[in-house]
């Protein structure tokens, strides 16, 4: 029975660690094609990544917003909503925040908890809006999302760009700096590390407690494993679609705004888009297998892959985009690994239907 309990632990793991070996091993041939040492080229990645305590903290800097946002779509994701729309939610969270910290009165204390929930409740009601267009219009959760995207992205490029645009500034379409007293603080002196990240480590353990041991988690589990099991059991569908997509875009809200908030200091266009952490947190969502706990150290994996890029392309004649190939190849693998199970479940269900 021991064993049995132990195979049930790792079996979950398995299919990860293959992709995570098979994307190494896609890379690895990259790295041989391109003339580079194989060997040196990984170490090298190694060394970018966690080769110092600078290097370490600044990879989990890194996986801060990618492990938040990767919580909000491992929620929805569990509910059997398709969310896409994680990168317009940081963007919103990550504008809103800034406006807050900028524009509200009062003590830091104020501006601060301003902040926070003005970002989670612009990448929640954002959020929220594609669930509500899904109950009402049955609209495609996965179309709406990942339209919305670019409109979020545009209003706030536009937001900073002309109503917001700091004041005699030639830095860009950004907004003004942040006072110092609404910066999240560090967790180490001289580390980029800040509070968000003990935040999202904390917010991991109550996504998975809330989804495991209470009722609207157990609701909300077998609204995706089996719909039409919850639906006969009475469980209604569309106030869930609501509340999994509201908390959802809440997370990846929050995930913006620790990010203006404890690393860059102000609104910048593209500071969200360009680092790629919403598709990197979907990433680390299907490579966890929706599972919170999971999801963190896939978001961890994911962006030492990015930091370890730098001490690649510093130290060897490798190019950068090799941790590219190396994640590209991981997402690869995973989409092969679901689509399999999906096909077999399908064909399950059609040998069952023609036994009976």
């Amino acid at each position: 029975m021991k064993r049995l309990n132990w195979l049930n632990v790792w079996k979950p793991l398995l299919s990860p660690l293959i992709a995570v070996v098979l994307g190494l091993a896609v890379g690895a041939i990259a790295i041989w094609t391109v003339g580079g040492s194989v060997t040196e080229t990984y170490a090298e990645l190694w060394k970018g990544a966690f080769g110092s305590f600078y290097f370490t903290t600044s990879t989990l800097t890194r996986a801060t917003p990618i492990i938040l946002a990767g919580l909000g779509v491992s929620l929805a994701f569990r509910a059997g909503f398709f969310n896409l729309g994680v990168e317009g939610q940081m963007v919103l969270g990550a504008l809103s925040a800034a406006l807050a910290a900028l524009y509200v009165p009062g003590p830091a204390a104020v501006k601060i908890s301003a902040a926070i929930v003005a970002g989670m409740l612009a990448g929640g009601l954002w959020s929220a809006l594609a669930g509500w267009m899904d109950t009402k219009f049955r609209m495609n959760l996965l179309i709406t999302t990942l339209l919305l995207n670019y409109i979020a992205s545009l209003f706030a490029s536009y937001m900073v760009t002309y109503p917001f645009k700091a004041k005699g500034g030639t830095g860009g379409a950004q907004t003004e700096m942040l006072d110092k007293s609404v910066w999240l603080p560090k967790l180490f002196s001289g580390m980029t590390l800040h509070a968000g990240f003990i935040v999202a480590i904390v917010a991991a353990a109550l996504l998975a407690l809330f989804l495991r041991y209470t009722a609207k988690g157990y609701e909300i589990r077998m609204l995706g494993s089996n719909p039409l099991f919850a639906a006969y059991g009475g469980i209604r569908r569309g106030g869930l679609v609501f509340l999994s997509m509201m908390l959802s875009g809440a997370l990846a809200g929050l995930a913006g705004a620790f990010e203006v908030m404890g690393n860059q200091y102000r609104y910048m266009d593209n500071m969200i888009t360009s680092p790629g952490y919403g598709w990197s947190a979907i990433t680390a969502t299907l490579l966890a297998g929706s599972n919170p706990i999971g999801t963190v150290a896939a978001a961890i994996l994911l962006a030492a892959l990015q930091t370890g890029g730098s001490g690649v392309e510093r130290n060897t004649d490798v190019p950068l985009e090799i941790s590219s190939v190396i994640q590209a190849s991981i997402i690869l693998f995973v989409s092969a690994r679901i689509t399999w199970s999906f096909l077999k479940r399908r064909k399950a269900r059609a040998a069952d239907g023609n036994v009976s």
